[in-house]
This record gives structure tokens, C-alpha cells and sequence, in this order.
């Protein structure tokens, strides 16, 4: 099978070999509604009232959210305002912590027997994805069509990001055991992991655990990036292609996170919903690289703190992984569901000033969808629907090989992202 394209990037995994260390708990816990692709969850909590772990705080009012629920127990402070990395602003709960960690009672384990019963426990969990995507867990059980494939996303390809590799290292056999139950659950033949080869340690520890389940395979990947996104690995793992403007699922492929999938199956043990995760705290002002497990909405300055960052000299924050990572605003931004990485700079990095393209061709050659982006740049500039069309711009996953490749220092991805909205609104 043809491999596709892609790149590789430097060697930046400083925490791929520190255990998961548990967070102390802050002094303040702050909580935003919006935590996940959809609409905001609105508050319904009031101030000074008391909350348990796992208790609802933020209820969704349509199909395009799910419930919010505290980290800790304690006394909501007050009910404050919260500006998301692209400036919106939403309702926020701050919580003081008790330090008591007292579980609400609602907290039992689900009944999940059925599709629509593990399609409502994701909902009533607050699953969302875990890789960094933040959609909604839910939706993708409660569709009709029939799923042959459950692929499961340990490709943990993005410069920093380890909070993957120590799920797989340290919580192997709940990865399998929530595999297991989806696939029994959802009828599904064959389950494929995808893991990339330079983590042989994670492919042993996974396929000695999936050795007594019947149809789990762990798939050995090229380390190149980017291996992680969803139509490169079901491509790499079931030979399948998605076709434009479609998703996995449309083709009968289930894909999932290794992490969600871990969750999913302590959910389905505990009861107790999405209310910490794992984050990779690394970048050139941290000293100590780790893998942190963290309260949803610890302020981001309590966790680069413990992680002894030089925060005098932080010039920039970024939400995930050195590629896509969403560059964060200021030190009062907290800890959020799909956040798998905090990475803290010293320095700035400003982009080049970009020069005439002289059509080197290394885009081309970078592109794991075979798009070329130099074209599509002269036709958003162009402002040419038709063009853009048959160039097929909506193959385009911003993942920004072409950038990042381009000698010319062209903001290609950036570009082809412009016109993908084009395409939408024409």
C-alpha cells in the first residue's frame, strides 16, 4: 500500500519518558462553558452553593453540547466571564476547592448494553475527543450507519505531545477493555490501534494486552507527521480512503482517541464523568518536562508553576502541540477537556517576510492529501470559487506541511485555510 506524504519533524519529546504525576489541587478552580465543538453550556449553579465532584454545573441547551461538570468539591465563588483563545466571551463557574474530593452521589455506573445506551453515556459523561479535536463523543455512537472498523488514534505525532504515549504506557489494558466493549456493543468486526514505530515500547505494552481479545490489532505506523490525523491514519491502517467533504464514519470507521477510549471505559466502571485529563507540559521555558493529570479548570499558571516554568521570561503559551497548537492569551486561561498539551515559550516566533514562490515543488512532496498548494494559493488570491473547487480545497486538513516546508516562507496553509471558509460561504 502507497504511503502518504508528510513530514518529519525534530525530535521534541523531553516528557515521553516521565510517569503521569498527579496535580495538588489548586486554591481556585475556574471552569468555562465552552469546552468542546458546539455550543456553550449555560450555568446552573449559583454563587456560595456547595458542589460535589462530578456534579453538573454546566447544562447543554442543545444537541450540539454536553454537560459540564466540577472537578472538585467545594463553594462556587462566583460566576464570572471567560475569554476563549479567539476572544469569545462565556460564562464561567470559579469554584474554591474543599480539598475534600467529595463524589456526587448521581455518580453511579451506567447501564450500557446497547448502541443508544453507550451513545447516552458518552453524552452524560461530557466525553468529548481527547486528542485535541474536543467533538462530541456522543454523536459518533448514536449515528445509523453500520461500523465495520473501530480505529483507535495513538499516533501521538505533533511536536511535544506524550500524554497520549503515557495513556498507552501506563493504561494499556483499560485502552483494550474499552475497545473491547465498543466493539461488542457496536457489532464491530475489527478494531485496528494505530501506533508509530518509533514508540516500540507502547506497541509491546498494547499488544500483550489486546493478546486474549479476539479482533484487536495494533498497527505499527510511519513516525512522520501527520500520521495522527483521521483520514491519514484510516488510510494507513484499513487501506480506506475518505472521500472529500466526508468523514470516517460515513465509510463505516469508528475513530476514537486512545485516551477517549481509556476514559470511556472507566466511565463505564465508575460513573464519574470527564472531569480531569492528562496534559504534556513542555516548551523551552519549562525546565521539567512532565505529563501532568489535571483537574478541569486549573488555572494554566498552577500547572506551568509546578512544573518549575521560568514564568518571568514566558513569552507565549500554546494549547496542544508545537503544529496546531492554539496560542493562548494570557496566564488566566484555565486547564480545558481537549487540551493535551501546555508548551511555553520564551521567545516569540515571528513569521519570515514571505518571497515570490520559485516553484521547488516541496509543498507538493509534503502534502499527505496530493493537493497543490501553490495553486490553491493563486486561486484564493484570485478569489476562484471554480478553481478552488476543482482543485479540491476541501481536502485541505491544516496541517501545515506546506508551510512549514517552504523555503519562500509562504503562509500556504494559513492561505488554504482562508479559502476553505471561502468555499463555505460562497
Amino acid at each position: 500500500m502507497k504511503r502518504l506524504n508528510g513530514i518529519r519533524l525534530q525530535k521534541g519529546k523531553r516528557a515521553q519518558n516521565k510517569q503521569i504525576t498527579v496535580l495538588p489541587l489548586p486554591k481556585l478552580i475556574r471552569i468555562p462553558m465552552l469546552m468542546h465543538m458546539g455550543e456553550p453550556c449555560s450555568v446552573c449553579v449559583e454563587p456560595d452553593e456547595y458542589v460535589y465532584v462530578g456534579q453538573v454545573i454546566g447544562k447543554p441547551e442543545s444537541e450540539d453540547a454536553v454537560p459540564i461538570h466540577a472537578s472538585v468539591s467545594g463553594t462556587v465563588s462566583v460566576i464570572s466571564e471567560y475569554t476563549m483563545p479567539d476572544g469569545q466571551k462565556i460564562p464561567c463557574v470559579e469554584i474554591v476547592p474543599d480539598g475534600l474530593q467529595v463524589i456526587h452521589p448521581d455518580c453511579t455506573p451506567p447501564t450500557i448494553n446497547t448502541r443508544q445506551d453507550l451513545a447516552d453515556a458518552a453524552k452524560n459523561s461530557g466525553c468529548v475527543g481527547l486528542g485535541g479535536s474536543g467533538d462530541l463523543t456522543y454523536r459518533k455512537f448514536a449515528r445509523t450507519e453500520k461500523m465495520h472498523t473501530l480505529v483507535l488514534n495513538g499516533a501521538e505525532c505533533e511536536l511535544y505531545l506524550t500524554s497520549d504515549l503515557r495513556q498507552m504506557l501506563e493504561n494499556a489494558e483499560e485502552i483494550i477493555s474499552g475497545a473491547a466493549m465498543i466493539q461488542k456493543i457496536m457489532k464491530i468486526k475489527e478494531v485496528l490501534i494505530g501506533v508509530q514505530s518509533n514508540q516500540p515500547a507502547a506497541i509491546q505494552v498494547l499488544t500483550e494486552a489486546a493478546e486474549k481479545q479476539k479482533g484487536i490489532t495494533v498497527c505499527p505506523l510511519p513516525a512522520v507527521y501527520p500520521q495522527g490525523e483521521k483520514k491519514v491514519l484510516v488510510y494507513h491502517t484499513t487501506g480506506l480512503v475518505v472521500p472529500e467533504n466526508q468523514e470516517p464514519e460515513d465509510i463505516g470507521v469508528l475513530v476514537l482517541n486512545v485516551s477517549t477510549c481509556a476514559f470511556l471505559y472507566r466511565y463505564s466502571q465508575t460513573g464519574i464523568p470527564l472531569i480531569d485529563r492528562v496534559v504534556t507540559v513542555d516548551g523551552n521555558a519549562v525546565p521539567k518536562a512532565c505529563n501532568l493529570q489535571v483537574p478541569i479548570g486549573t488555572p494554566i499558571i498552577d500547572v506551568l508553576s509546578y512544573a518549575s516554568c521560568e514564568l518571568d521570561l514566558v513569552k507565549q503559551i500554546y494549547s496542544g502541540g508545537g503544529m496546531m497548537g492554539v496560542s493562548y492569551p494570557a496566564f488566566r486561561a484555565s486547564v480545558i477537556k481537549p487540551q493535551n498539551g501546555l508548551i511555553a515559550m520564551k521567545n516569540i516566533v515571528k513569521p519570515k517576510e514571505p518571497t515570490d514562490c520559485i516553484r521547488c515543488g516541496k509543498c507538493l512532496r509534503a502534502c499527505p492529501m496530493n493537493l497543490i498548494p501553490t495553486e490553491l494559493d493563486r486561486a484564493y488570491q484570485q478569489r476562484n470559487v471554480r478553481m478552488l473547487t476543482n482543485l479540491h480545497a476541501g481536502l485541505c486538513m491544516n496541517c501545515g506541511c506546506c508551510s512549514y516546508v517552504c523555503p519562500a516562507n509562504r503562509p500556504l496553509s494559513e492561505t488554504i485555510k482562508q479559502a476553505k471558509a471561502l468555499l463555505t460561504n460562497a
